[in-house]
């Protein structure tokens, strides 16, 4: 167990862990308050203005020196406390999902981030680590964190960590994984006609589309299962007395591993060429977003956290669930860049799944209560075990030495 301070605490002195939970047990209600705050006024992708000011105030008025609007984004939040030669990054999230609000408890992890990096800043200065909260918008739709990735935002960082609420039972995790992601748009040219008079003046988009469609059906009996490939066709006509000209379907292509995800990009932009060449359209395939990379855990925080939460905080562990992915997230990027955890924290007796409008409740109700203010132990908790303990520490702060800017570390997305 990792959880008492190697460095030994002076005669009559808390150790930093117990001065950890009282500074986040005095800060309960204002925590849980900035968590139903945000809650209750939903607020979707870059548009996070009203969170982003919310989680500031808690910050700023707490000593922190705080930015709203950090590395160019209006709805970023960067918080910085502390002089050390580590730097812990603190992730919180707070956008919201288009029709069903909260359902993704960005809620609980804003309020959670908050806490941890208010703990934190307890044990800081004497610890001799930086407290670096990042506020990162867009998480469902924009990967803001890749945004601030991009202009530097983890370059200073020695090690990152966020949590994020989930059912059911707690998670160990080191078994939890997310999905590499990509979003495509694909637009097909064709040439208007009048389908009874003219018909072989024609070139049909819509043709185009449904070939696709028909590709990728047949195209899922090659992937891997651990493979996803999911189509909607946007436009493929508007009256069936005209061949239509223009016809737009997007594509989501998830696949655990950065190969499978890089060989099933290849084979649906293939698809996409030959439904073109086959209706005799030009084709036009572009990112609305940035792709999201698989999330990599780092084993020592992994294990940290979740020595934490069993032995600090009474938590038992599960196992992953047979067959299940954790879905994609853009802090999958920040770690494969630097050493990072994305653990669940399990909203207890809740069976609500997320991106329902029943989690949206639930991440407002007690559970989610407790999520909030135990997601923030556990995350301070494991931070402190990392800057205490003398081997991780300087295997940390060894990494972050040899690591380049991630503008010199990054490789370009397949185009």
């Amino acid at each position: 167990m990792t959880l008492t301070n190697e460095r030994p605490a002076a005669a009559g002195v808390a150790a930093p862990v117990d001065r950890v939970r009282a500074v986040i047990e005095a800060e309960r209600e204002r925590i849980v308050a900035l968590s139903h705050a945000i809650g209750a006024d939903p607020e979707l992708a870059f548009e996070e203005h009203r969170a982003a000011a919310r989680v500031a105030e808690v910050l700023e008025a707490a000593g922190f020196a705080v930015e709203v609007g950090a590395y160019g984004l209006e709805t970023a939040v960067e918080a910085v406390y502390g002089d050390g030669e580590v730097t812990v990054a603190v992730v919180g999230e707070y956008d919201a999902l288009p029709g069903v609000g909260h359902a993704c408890g960005h809620n609980i992890i804003a309020a959670a981030g908050v806490g941890a990096a208010l703990g934190l800043k307890a044990v800081a200065d004497e610890l001799g680590f930086r407290v670096k909260f990042l506020g990162t918008p867009a998480e469902e739709l924009g990967g803001g964190k890749i945004l601030m990735l991009q202009r530097g935002a983890w370059d200073d960082a020695t090690f990152s960590l966020m949590v994020h609420g989930g059912p059911f039972a707690q998670i160990a995790t080191a078994g939890f994984a997310s999905q590499a992601y990509e979003r495509i748009r694909a637009e097909f040219t064709g040439r208007a006609a009048h389908a009874a008079a003219m018909p072989h003046e024609g070139v049909n988009a819509g043709d185009a589309v449904t070939l696709a469609q028909v590709g990728f059906g047949l195209l899922r009996q090659q992937l891997r299962k651990t493979v996803v490939v999911g189509s909607f066709v946007v436009e493929a006509g508007g009256a069936t007395n005209v061949i239509p000209e223009h016809g737009v379907m997007e594509v989501e292509i998830r696949g655990n591993t950065e190969e499978e995800w890089n060989d099933a990009r290849r084979r649906v932009r293939a698809v996409l060429e030959g439904a073109a060449l086959a209706a005799g359209c030009a084709l036009e395939v572009t990112q609305p977003e940035l792709p999201y990379e698989p999330l990599r855990s780092d084993a020592d925080l992994a294990r940290l956290f979740d020595e934490a939460m069993v032995d600090g905080l009474g938590y038992e562990l599960a196992p992953m669930p047979a067959g299940s992915a954790g879905g994609s997230t853009d802090m999958g990027n920040v770690s494969q860049y630097l050493p990072a955890i994305h653990p669940m924290i399990a909203l207890i007796g809740v069976e609500a799944v997320p991106h329902h409008q029943s989690f949206a409740a639930a991440a407002v109700a007690p559970a989610g209560d407790t999520a909030a203010i135990d997601g923030a132990l556990g995350l301070a908790f494991a931070a402190v075990s990392a800057v205490t303990d003398d081997a991780v520490r300087e295997r940390l702060l060894t990494e972050q030495r040899a690591r380049p800017p991630y503008r010199e570390a990054s490789t370009a997305p397949l185009g």
